[in-house]
Order: C-alpha cells, then structure tokens, then sequence
C-alpha cells in the first residue's frame, strides 16, 4: 500500500510548488496538486506550506479526517520518516516576498485599538474566513451606518471634577461584571483560531467579562465552560435559535440549563438569513459543521453562503405567542435578541421578559435595516419607561470604549461586541485579553474626560443627540400610514 512508504524529509521538499505539491498532516505525505487551486480559503495558504510540515495550519481549521475521506487514496504518497526531520525542515515556510509577509501578524503590543485587530484578521485569515465574519447583508449599508452613526452623538464634558479613580464595574443580568460590555454570540469562532470559543471564555475571565455562546458555535456547550476555572463562576449565557424541531431545542435547553446557564438570548431577527454576497462568493469548506445545531457547510448553485446554508434549521414562524411554549422548557431568565423599533421592546417589557438586545444582527440579515443607535434613541423617545422594567442591551458596530460610554449614557444596561472579539481571537486568548484592556482603557478615559467616575452616574445630559433626534421614529402614525395596501381595490370615482 502507498500509505506504508516511507519518504525522507529531502524528497518531500522537492515537491514545493503550484504544479507538483505535496504536503505533510500528522505524518502522512499528500499530493495535493489539483486540489489546492479548488481550496475554499485560496491555494495560497496551501503553496506557502508545499513540501513542508502544514499539520499546524491545517489543524487550526480543519478536522482531522478531511484529507481522508476527500481526497483519492492514490493522493496519499506515504509516511514522512521521522529519522530525517531536521530543524530546518521544521522551520515555519519562508516569508521573503512581499506576498507571505502580508500574512504575518505584527506582534500584538502594536496592536492599539479594534481597527488594529480588524486590519489584521483581514490579510492574515483565509478569504472564507474573512469573507464569513466580515459580510453583511446585500450592499452592507448597515453594517457601515452601525459604525458611523456612532459619530454622530457627541459628549457634553462636565469638568472640574475630582476624577483620579474610576471605576469600570457593573452589573448584568445579576452578574458582578469587570465592565459593561460582553462577547455577543458568534458562530464558528473556531474558523480564525483552533481554540474558538474556548480562547474567548479563557480570555475573558480576568476582567469577567460575559460570553454569550452561540448556538452555532465551533463547540458543543459543555466544552466551552470548563475552559475557565470552576471558581471564576464565569457568566456565561446561552443564544437560542428556535429550530423547526421544537424537540431539538428543548432537548438543548436542558442540556444548558444543566450546565448552570441561567439566561438565554433568543435571536428572533434571522427567520431567514440575508443575502451576504462577499460569503456566497467564496467556497464554503463542506467538514465545517456546527455540534450543537448539527449543521454542515456545503455549496450550491447560489454559492457557498455558511449562513444561509447552515442556517436552514432555524423556525421561520417562530412568533409572540411561542413564549408561552419557552418558558415551558425554560425556566431561568430570557432576554430576546434582535429587536430593531421601539413597540417590539415594549412589548418585551409587557411580556415580562428580563431583557432586549436592541441588534441589527451586525447588518448581516435585513440591509436598511436602523442602525442600532437609532433604536436605542427610538425606545428613549417612544418608550422610556422600559428602561426601569428591563435591562436594555445594543450590539453592533461598537468599536470604542466612547462607544459604550454613549449607550449607556442613553440607557444600555452592557453593550455587546461580535466581530471584534472574532479579530482579536485572531491572535488567541491573549488578543481576546489585549481586546479587553484595550476597550476599558478607552472607557475609563472617557469616564474621566466627561467628568463621572462610577457607571451609575451615567445619563442623557452627557450626550448631544441633536444630529440624530430629527431621524428617530416617533409615535405609531406615519405620514405615509394611509396608502392603499397591495392587493386592495380603488373606490370607484363619482360620475359627474
């Protein structure tokens, strides 16, 4: 059998380029000459490692059975001889041209803000990776007014103030946070990092910052939490999409609570999933698969969209009267994810839910869809007093420290940050920590430069909305309210 040759380190090497590569995974030889060209992160990545040791690079992404049971047994040439590794076999690849040091990370003591990190994921991760955690929906206006309108607030310092200790501590959901903000669900983490999920939990402990795990995430649950210290008491929280099977999620609810998880975050603004072009334009890796949803990636004829596709199991006709069935198999606190105009967080205050995630889903699902600040600004004109009724939380394109501060001056019990957390992963635990400090850094900053010291001293008089006010929904009536609706007929005119 081809798998029982034995290959020293030197006749490996030779197979080094585009038009004859081989690479070596956990040992065994592989041509992969005609599959690297077909690779849904680009051949680069791949030819950077041609006649070298790739197990690294391919282990941080891919399972380990991948090449066996894709590729043709004749492609397996044998198994490297160990008695002929040397060092400088096993030095990383070459990085000479100007092309492979485009893909080096700069050491992270260089990194000073969450740009930084973004900048980086972007020449640094495979194009699916940077294609799925970067995309957004259609023409990404969202995505971009997320960000920008976050501009558009200004602060109204008060000076003169004793403020030579600030303090960053909150609570959230009857948890004892090191700051006001917390990793908002996100899928696949694993994608940009071997450790996902779990080098998110462990980078957060320090300053107890709460992770919000996805159900969509690279590990099953019951994996991520023992990434921490037992005797952290970690927050944790669980995000809930409603499958189809209502046994599925039931069944999964248990398992969490079981776990210790006391809140979940159901998502209720992707009942289908938007169209992110930048992701469907790129080849999905099909041994992608999601444990706790038990989807797979695939491709067809649309593309290779991981959201659409291994979004398929979600409940479409999930509605209001649907609470009623969760708290059956929920019996902890529910917090729902997604809304986007004020009467939908009122009525989850009528509900008695404990909280809303005002969220555009990063832009990801409905283009022209409000930026979240709008929302935010909405509930404080139309709806003020669910402010006193239920924690209110915002994600999405929240990139500074000052960013939070203008949430919760406006009525944000915590704000939530997706991508960034992702990037910062890019670098491990470590770029989740240096994410963190980075973000407090920034708000302690601001604390002082407005003059308060304590979160609790946050309220509107420290921001100007003025820019924003003339652009926020108000009331139930709408100038246009009264068009005829489709499909209605018109009232015959009067003969004269």
């Amino acid at each position: 059998m081809s798998g029982e040759r034995l290959l020293a380190v030197e006749q490996v090497s030779k197979h080094n380029t585009p038009e004859d590569c081989w690479i070596v995974v956990d040992g065994k030889v592989w041509d992969i000459t005609e599959f690297a060209p077909q690779h849904p992160g680009g051949g680069e990545i791949i030819w950077r490692n041609a006649g070298r040791d790739a197990t690294t690079s391919y282990s941080s992404i891919h399972a380990p059975s991948l090449l066996q049971n894709n590729l043709d047994p004749s492609k397996l040439i044998g198994t490297v001889d160990k008695r002929t590794i040397t060092d400088e076999w096993q030095r990383p690849p070459p990085t000479a041209t100007t092309e492979l040091k485009l893909h080096e990370k700069p050491p992270i003591d260089t990194i000073i803000n969450a740009q930084d990190f973004e900048d980086i994921a972007e020449r640094t991760t495979t194009k699916k990776t940077w294609a799925f955690y970067s995309s957004a929906s259609t023409d990404c206006i969202t995505r971009d007014k997320n960000k920008e309108y976050f501009g558009r607030i200004w602060f109204r310092p008060r000076l003169l103030r004793s403020v030579g200790k600030v303090s960053t501590r909150s609570t959230m959901l009857g948890h004892d946070i090191g700051l006001p903000v917390f990793v908002s669900p996100s899928a696949m983490a694993k994608m940009i990092h071997p450790d996902g999920e779990k080098g998110i939990a462990r980078g957060c402990v320090e300053d107890r910052v709460p992770q919000c795990v996805s159900t969509n995430a690279s590990f099953p649950i019951e994996e991520i939490i023992p990434s921490v210290p037992k005797e952290a008491k970690h927050p944790f929280f669980f995000q809930l999409y409603v499958n189809k099977d209502r046994a599925q999620s039931e069944k999964l609810l248990r398992h969490v609570r079981s776990l210790g998880i006391d809140t979940v975050f159901v998502t209720i603004d992707g009942p289908v999933q938007g169209k992110r072009e930048a992701d469907e334009r790129v080849k999905a890796d099909e041994s992608l698969s999601t444990p706790m949803s038990g989807q797979k990636a695939k491709n067809d004829r649309r593309g290779g969209g991981i959201g659409r596709i291994m979004g398929n199991y979600i409940d479409p006709n999930f509605t209001w009267n649907e609470f009623a069935w969760l708290r059956t198999h929920w019996h902890g606190k529910i917090v729902v994810k997604g809304v986007q105009c004020w009467q939908d967080a009122k009525r989850c205050a009528d509900e008695g839910m404990d909280g809303v995630l005002l969220s555009n889903h990063g832009g990801r699902n409905l283009d022209n869809a409000p930026p979240v600040i709008m929302t935010l600004l909405e509930c404080q004109m139309n709806c003020p007093e669910i402010f006193s009724q239920i924690e209110v939380f915002v994600d999405g394109g929240v990139r500074r420290g000052g960013d939070v501060l203008k949430c919760l001056c406006l009525g944000a019990t915590a704000v939530g940050f997706g991508r960034p957390f992702l990037y910062a992963l890019n670098y491990g635990e470590e770029g989740v920590q240096h994410f963190i400090d980075i973000i407090k850094q920034e708000l302690e900053i601001a604390m002082a430069l407005i003059g308060i010291t304590d979160l609790r001293q946050c309220d509107a008089s420290y921001v100007n909305t003025a820019e924003l006010d003339p652009l926020v929904a108000r009331g139930e009536a709408h100038p246009y309210a009264t068009g005829r609706r489709l499909g209605s007929s018109i009232a015959p005119k009067a003969k004269l």
